[in-house]
């Protein structure tokens, strides 16, 4: 059964879209039949796929607005192993449109997703860095989230008013919406900061928060510009094992 998951955290800065792209690689390297979703006017998600987020033909604001089905939009990324619905700047006019819809504005990215959905095992939604209507769109339409987060006294501030927002979701209109982890990122085991608050994730959230850990890696940095998850570019690096350790960690705790 296809699980719908989206990384969010409307912090920005966190490795939230370099983790959706190296877990999507990393399922992908696991079997598992992956689409991630660029939910994010950055369209970083996309280049990071190795596709031009300049030279879309359809991109996920067509699909949103229903102009065009997903499966007319969604590209086959061969280097990455995933399928990719992308997204770039047009999104940021998806915010106002879905405004201004009177009904069932929070729904449309399940609604758009709906019938491409079952033929993946996983769906990983790339969310904008603040809880906007994208957001609520892609928390609408996720079975659970995955919460990115660095090891800081702002990160954890800001995880607060996430999991406020994740409630009102379950509250409103996705009843069955879970938190499926906290996975912490640019980790450095060295640095007191992050052993605390790391102590204070566990102390908190106890098993929510995941073992896999994501360190800062040069490799990692690099991928991107050369259109590659890091689990391609430098498959052996650091960074490469974390995050297929991540992805066994997940398929593990969610059946996948």
């Amino acid at each position: 059964m296809t699980k719908i998951i989206a990384l969010t955290n409307q912090k920005g800065g966190v490795g939230k879209t370099t983790t959706a792209v190296n877990l999507a690689a990393s399922l992908a390297a696991l079997d598992r039949r992956v689409l991630l979703i660029d939910l994010d006017p950055q369209g970083h998600a996309t280049m990071g796929s190795g596709i031009d987020k300049h030279a879309l033909d359809g991109s996920a604001l067509d699909v949103l607005m229903g102009e065009k089905r997903a499966a007319e939009v969604i590209l086959d990324c061969p280097e990455a192993g995933y399928a990719l619905l992308p997204g770039n700047g047009d999104l940021t006019a998806a915010e106002v449109d879905l405004l201004d819809r009177e009904e069932g504005r929070e729904r449309c990215l399940l609604e758009a997703i709906r019938s491409v959905a079952v033929e993946y095992d996983i769906v990983l939604i790339d969310c904008p860095p603040s809880l906007n209507m994208l957001t609520v769109n892609a928390l609408t339409a996720a079975d659970g989230v995955l919460i990115p987060l660095q090891c800081e006294f702002y990160a954890l501030e800001g995880l607060s008013a996430l999991l406020d927002t994740v409630e009102q979701i379950k509250d409103s209109v996705n009843p069955g919406l879970e938190v499926f982890g906290i996975v912490r990122t640019m980790f450095d085991s060295r640095n007191s900061l992050t052993r605390d608050v790391s102590k204070q994730l566990r102390d908190y959230f106890g098993d929510t928060l995941l073992k896999a850990t994501i360190p800062r890696n040069v490799r990692v940095a690099e991928a991107p510009s050369h259109g590659l998850p890091v689990t391609k570019y430098a498959r052996f690096s650091r960074g490469s094992q974390a995050h297929r350790v991540l992805a066994k960690e997940l398929i593990r705790r969610l059946s996948l």
